[in-house]
């Protein structure tokens, strides 16, 4: 039996808690999927060092999954756009049952390993790609049949499970194996398995955005001002980095089409913003490297 289905040993009278206790006890266990990721950190690691030349070259990011996993997947490709003005035709989330699949449960969807690859096949992936592919029993045939069709495209496969030898990472160019063990709750791999996979995506789309210098600092610099809040946050951000006023700050804003890294790099340098734009493409957006330039 699969060690996320294996029921669990701890807390077998957990419908016996009073509330406080249970609540307590549901985010106490949560702690066992930070410390999964924290193993597999390597791995992680490995995955965003083979994505960059490839991302960095036109590929696209692919989210692939089934039920939990899929909408984990999902919802990391949507957030990409706002957050670090990612092109959203280059982050795509395939989801067992279609798009419907996000809202309303669609059974034996991910049981197709031909509907995988043919849901796969149908984005003509390309060797440049990034196929992350997410099973919590990293055996979920849907998300095997788009490994599998991905593979032969030659796009770079990274499989994350919270099964040890899953075939998910095990066919994958690299595996990410969360190790989460079995769920209080037994089977709900909703709970820390799922844990475990949103915190493991976080950490390899926000590594991933940090090395193509869509950060500065720790400065969210490449966001997508979509909203007035986002747009308060491109004032706070730009007179945080520079040390300029609001006024000033929101000027270089305007003036550069709320383009944060330009209007950092006008401020800084005390240039036009059609200098600092040239400045950063110089720098492959690297604010950094364009405050050095001379």
């Amino acid at each position: 039996m699969l060690k996320t289905e294996t029921p669990s040993s701890d807390h077998p009278e957990l419908d016996q808690y009073s509330t406080a206790e249970l609540v307590t006890t549901l985010i106490d266990d949560q702690m066992t999927a930070v410390r999964a990721v924290r193993l597999a950190a390597p791995r992680i690691a490995a995955a965003v060092t083979a994505a960059l030349p490839r991302i960095e070259a036109g590929g696209r990011l692919i989210y692939v999954g089934a039920g939990t996993s899929g909408r984990l997947g999902l919802l990391d490709s949507v957030e990409l756009y706002p957050t670090f003005s990612w092109p959203q035709e280059r982050a795509i989330a395939l989801l067992a049952g279609g798009q419907k699949a996000m809202f309303v449960a669609v059974e034996g969807a991910e049981d197709d390993l031909e509907q995988g690859a043919a849901d796969l096949q149908a984005v003509n992936p390309t060797a440049n790609d990034i196929v992350l592919l997410l099973a919590a029993s990293g055996a979920t045939p849907y998300v095997l049949g788009a490994l599998r069709a991905a593979r032969v495209v030659g796009a770079l496969t990274v499989g994350f499970a919270n099964n040890v030898d899953a075939p998910v990472a095990l066919e994958a160019d690299i595996g990410v194996t969360l190790d989460t063990g079995s769920e209080i709750i037994s089977g709900s791999t909703r709970l820390k398995a799922g844990t475990s996979q949103k915190l493991a995506l976080n950490t390899f789309s926000s590594a991933l955005m940090v090395r193509l210098n869509k950060v500065y600092g720790n400065l969210m610099v490449d966001l997508k001002p979509t909203n007035a809040k986002l747009v308060k946050r491109a004032v706070r951000l730009t007179m945080i980095a520079t040390g300029a006023d609001e006024a000033a700050a929101r000027q270089a804003l305007d003036q550069c089409n709320f383009q944060i890294k330009v209007a950092i790099v006008a401020l800084k340098k005390q240039v036009s913003v059609e200098q600092a734009s040239a400045l950063l493409d110089a720098a492959l957006g690297s604010v950094r490297q364009a405050l050095a330039a001379s």
